[in-house]
């Protein structure tokens, strides 16, 4: 059974950037989708991006693209949620999720395994 773990969250002044970190254990991550997800108080959440199991096809909301960028190391069973131009709107707790499926999708019904969730905070 894999298990999730998010790091890297913070606080942050808008226009900065951020960096997390999703480490799998208990299974490779390699051959799975991956994505992130981000619930703000009060709202439902919301589906950030995802990989598929390869890396080398990637999607994004409308609300992040150009600015934030997903990425694999194999090696350390780990993907990455890179965050540039942060809005105080970015403001959230930030999940990773896999999936038994090689291709990732927008619901979060879709995915088996979520981590504790990595709170980032941007100040405008």
């Amino acid at each position: 059974q894999v298990q999730l773990v998010e790091s890297g969250g913070g606080l942050v002044q808008a226009g900065g950037s951020l960096r997390l970190a999703c480490v799998g254990s208990g299974r490779s991550l390699r051959d799975y989708a991956v994505a992130w997800f981000r619930q703000a108080p009060g709202k439902e959440r919301e589906y950030v991006g995802g990989t598929d199991w390869s890396g080398s096809t990637i999607w994004y909301s409308d609300s992040v693209k150009g600015r934030f960028a997903i990425s694999r190391d194999g090696t350390k069973n780990t993907v990455y949620l890179q965050m540039n131009s942060l809005k105080p709107e970015d403001t959230a707790v930030y999940y990773c999720a896999t999936t038994d499926h090689s291709l990732p999708g927008s619901n979060p019904a879709y995915y088996t395994a979520w981590g504790q969730g990595t709170q980032v905070t941007v100040t405008s």
